[in-house]
């Protein structure tokens, strides 16, 4: 038996304590004295007891704390136990005591996902940070206790959210968010609970599905599970826990909700039509439309995501009077929200999606692209900072400020029927659109994935379908093949 060192009782001071590294020797040898009174203004009151003859002492501030004690030790005697000769503490005690200095510790969910997003903050950039609070937030909702007062799942969402920012330590949560968080300090459940089937169960279901019980996207649920585990990994290595809960737990359905919907992709004419209609958006006066033209058409034609577009600098444009360009992408400018970047603003300055820091990606661009680029910086300059895309103050573009221009294009571009469909509903769908021509077109997959900074195995999963209206091509091409179309 190890021993460790017992808390001392409220008011007490006991003496005699052995070193933790030393093992206890046991005796039945044990006499109780009465209490008596010292000379002493913190505890007067001293018990003394012998154990195999050696005499040990404790001394308390009241009657009643000297007598309480007493009354364990006469318990203890009465019950046949030996005492620790050392301490002079029962054995029973002595168990007690390292089972409660061995106890793996056992914090709230809430206080776990502080002490992690702690952990992670410095090193993340700031979407990883919303992504990673996203997944903390979606997991407490199966981590807390229910009750008539237990707030919305929308409202604990918020409450986590807001809880896990360092920053925000020590404060007091804004008042919206006041009572789901005094919830959630009070009732959410510990690490332990993990090991409950119900709130695994409960969990998978959160990380799988939105909060009005329709399926997450597949994006969404792998972000989530991914946060989820990481939170794992710290939660072992910190002796939390033995294993990961949900380890070999799969998702129920379809795993595949991160394929590209063919519907959503414009074919040539199509794409010119929707370029054309950004270019009519806005007053002649304010050119809300026209600058961004360029814009869209960088990712219709260079595939680049919104974030590295909004990053690209004039540095990185070499743009030939004839013939093909290029576009060495380093930088993005996400848009994460003012509390989760260091710099308080909301869009967050990174290196390219899944490289280096340092590392860069030159892009060949087409000869429409190439003079859309000089046209667009002849017309409207750069920014301050040498962006080639600002908004019309000369700051970094918004992402709602590009959304409402596109929206806003849709309707004069496409016929009213396309108009309610998925085509080109986001302006990543042009991006889309640029991977899938590429394929098309024949470019090999490795080379498509270096252009567009994926990997081969993501560009094979996830863009399998064709741009519209391309169907009909291929139904000729198999109707030549098989030789219907002579018979018809």
């Amino acid at each position: 038996m190890t021993y460790r060192k017992t808390p001392k009782p409220q008011g007490a001071r006991e003496s005699g304590r052995p070193p933790a590294s030393e093992e206890p020797t046991l005796s039945t040898d044990v006499r109780v004295w009465k209490i008596n009174q010292v000379r002493s203004k913190r505890a007067p009151y001293q018990l003394r007891w012998t154990v195999a003859g050696k005499v040990k002492t404790a001394s308390f501030a009241t009657v009643t704390l000297a007598d309480h004690r007493r009354s364990e030790l006469v318990k203890a005697m009465r019950k046949g136990e030996a005492f620790d000769v050392v301490s002079g503490l029962p054995e029973s005690e002595l168990r007690a005591a390292a089972a409660k200095a061995n106890a793996r510790p056992d914090p709230s969910w809430l206080e776990f996902s502080r002490e992690y997003m702690a952990s992670r903050w410095r090193t993340s950039a700031a979407k990883t940070r919303e992504g990673l609070a996203d997944s903390l937030a979606t997991v407490a909702l199966a981590m807390m206790e229910d009750g008539k007062r237990a707030p919305s799942p929308e409202e604990a969402r918020l409450a986590v959210r807001w809880a896990v920012v360092p920053a925000h330590e020590g404060d007091e949560p804004p008042e919206d968010l006041a009572a789901a968080t005094a919830w959630l300090q009070h009732r959410s459940l510990p690490l332990s609970a993990l090991s409950d089937p119900r709130v695994i169960r409960d969990i998978q279901y959160r990380l799988s599905f939105k909060l009005d019980d329709s399926p997450a996207a597949g994006e969404t649920y792998k972000r989530r599970r991914r946060g989820f585990n990481t939170a794992m990994e710290y939660a072992i290595e910190c002796g939390y826990l033995d294993a990961n809960p949900l380890a070999g737990v799969k998702r129920a359905g379809s795993t595949r909700g991160d394929v590209v919907d063919p519907r959503v992709l414009v074919n040539a004419i199509q794409g010119g039509q929707l370029l054309t209609a950004v270019s009519y958006v806005g007053s002649v006066h304010r050119n809300r439309g026209r600058r961004l033209v360029a814009f869209f058409a960088c990712q219709l034609y260079a595939a680049m995501r919104p974030a590295e577009v909004v990053g690209l600098r004039e540095r990185d444009c070499y743009l030939p009077e004839k013939g093909w360009g290029t576009l060495t992408l380093q930088e993005t400018r996400p848009v994460s929200g003012k509390k989760w970047t260091d710099s308080g603003k909301r869009h967050d300055k990174r290196g390219l999606k899944s490289r280096e820091i340092k590392a860069d990606r030159p892009v060949p661009i087409p000869p429409p692209l190439v003079a859309m680029l000089r046209e667009h910086i002849r017309e409207f300059g750069v920014a301050t900072d040498g962006r080639v895309f600002a908004n019309e103050r000369g700051d970094v573009l918004g992402t709602s400020s590009y959304w409402r221009v596109w929206q806003d294009a849709r309707p004069i571009a496409l016929p009213p029927e396309k108009v309610d469909s998925p085509l080109a509903h986001r302006p990543y769908d042009l991006r889309h659109t640029c991977i899938t021509n590429w394929l098309n077109a024949g470019v090999p997959v490795a080379e498509v994935a270096r252009r567009a900074g994926n990997s081969p195995e993501v560009i094979h999963r996830r863009y399998e379908g064709c741009i519209d209206g391309h169907e009909e091509v291929n139904n000729k091409k198999i109707e030549k093949a098989m030789g219907w179309g002579e018979a018809s």
